[in-house]
């Protein structure tokens, strides 16, 4: 069952009494964005100390070295290997590595950007969302482009025409069988940024079975995410995916550190899935979104 929606991006309407104050402080909009990244490099490093000094861990010890392990991919550079961990590293791996605080740093960064969320918000957010991007191998900043796509005001209440709900506009009859895996209310920002994210990384792996060029994926990934396979229902849906881009570009400047959105999301999200794009409908059912 296709999701019908209003592709262009437009934030379904709530009643204003639910929109979150802003509370603490903003990071202002005239420092520059590298200083910010600067900051945030040096934030992910104290955490990074405090971290190990306080409760130090063993990192699984796996037959084959982790570097051997990202390295020997043939679509990976050593930039992505450095910058990207959750591309080809066990999931519990990269999720110790300093670049997964820094890119949470990053993301929550961003987030305050917006204006729409407070400090202790964007960091709930920015921990959600980057911790599922690296469990689902999906780029982080395209997290953040789709989110503000489809829910431009971050409203946990907001619900669109057709149904879909939350952060993400997730739809949730198509992937009731989520329930399990995630729990059953998606109006909790938690658990709509898992459904979101989960079914962004299942028509990404859709989409790479299903082209051979890189452009093609993440537009065909990002159209089975809009519901938009044929575009009889909804008009101009066709134009969701370079919505996303805008988004991406615009608003996620600290998580892409200064890298347009081939080099951010399209590589990446292409390099993560070509070799490894599952068979199975991951969700138990067949329906496009």
């Amino acid at each position: 069952m296709s999701r019908v929606r209003d592709c262009r991006g437009q934030s379904p309407s709530t009643p204003s009494r639910l929109a979150l104050p802003i509370q603490g402080v903003l990071i202002p909009l005239k420092r520059s964005v590298w200083l910010q990244i600067a900051l945030a490099l040096g934030s992910a490093a104290a955490i990074v100390v405090a971290v190990t000094a306080s409760r130090p861990y063993s990192v699984p010890v796996t037959p084959v070295p982790v570097a051997s392990l990202l390295v020997e991919h043939r679509y990976v550079d050593s930039l992505e290997v450095s910058r990207a961990p959750w591309l080809h590293a066990p999931v519990e791996v990269a999720l110790k590595t300093p670049q997964f605080l820094l890119d949470r740093e990053l993301f929550a960064m961003d987030l305050l950007r917006t204006g729409k969320v407070n400090q202790t918000r964007a960091r709930a957010l920015a921990d959600v969302a980057v911790r599922e991007a690296y469990t689902r191998r999906v780029p982080p900043a395209l997290v953040l482009g789709v989110m503000l796509t489809e829910n431009d005001e971050l409203k946990s209440s907001a619900r669109s025409k057709v149904g879909a709900v939350g952060l993400m506009q997730v739809a949730p009859r198509p992937w009731q069988n989520l329930g399990r895996k995630f729990g059953t209310n998606v109006h909790t920002d938690s658990t709509n940024l898992k459904y979101g994210i989960f079914i962004l990384g299942w028509v990404a792996e859709k989409a790479a079975r299903l082209v051979d060029d890189q452009n093609d994926a993440w537009r065909k990934a990002l159209l089975r995410y809009n519901g938009c396979v044929r575009g009889t229902f909804t008009r101009n849906c066709h134009q969701y995916p370079d919505q996303v881009r805008r988004q991406v570009q615009q608003a996620a400047r600290a998580t892409c550190r200064g890298d347009d959105f081939e080099h951010c999301v399209a590589m990446p999200m292409w390099a993560g899935r070509r070799d490894t794009a599952s068979s199975s409908d991951p969700a138990g059912t067949s329906q496009d979104r």
